[in-house]
């Protein structure tokens, strides 16, 4: 089964701990090929041969990310119950606004999707990391 760019995959080596989309395909001089990849539910980026990459199907895809959003879930519920354990602690008012800059438009989004599910007020923009110092002032 041949391996493309915008495929989803797993690396075998690593029981596909991680799903991946190819995001480019490369040859190198000694006839091996191999695949940058981005990471489909975590900000990650990775290489492999394309010969320790498997397909992933939409049944295993579905799976993977109810059992990432779950986690996130659990760990959102977590931080914020201390947030207000500590606020009601302190007798204050939360009132804080969250910026989040971030150069991958797919997080940033995700981002935004799950601030606004937690009825946090957040600033999250979509800025290239090189560009990052010149936005903040």
């Amino acid at each position: 089964m041949e391996i493309k760019k915008g495929d989803i995959v797993g690396r075998k080596s690593y029981g596909k701990d991680i799903i991946f989309y190819v995001s480019k395909i490369i040859k190198v001089k000694n006839g091996k090929s191999y695949a940058i990849l981005k990471g489909i539910d975590y900000r990650i980026e990775a290489d492999a041969e394309l010969s320790d990459l498997e397909k992933i199907d939409k049944t295993e895809l579905e799976t993977s990310k109810r059992g990432i959003e779950r986690k996130i879930k659990k760990h959102i519920e977590r931080k914020v119950k201390e947030a207000i354990k500590i606020r009601d602690t302190r007798n204050t008012v939360a009132n804080g606004l969250i910026l989040h800059l971030d150069g991958d438009k797919r997080y940033t989004q995700k981002s935004q999707k799950y601030y606004n599910k937690l009825g946090l007020r957040a600033i999250v923009k979509n800025i290239p990391e090189n560009r990052q110092p010149q936005v903040i002032r």
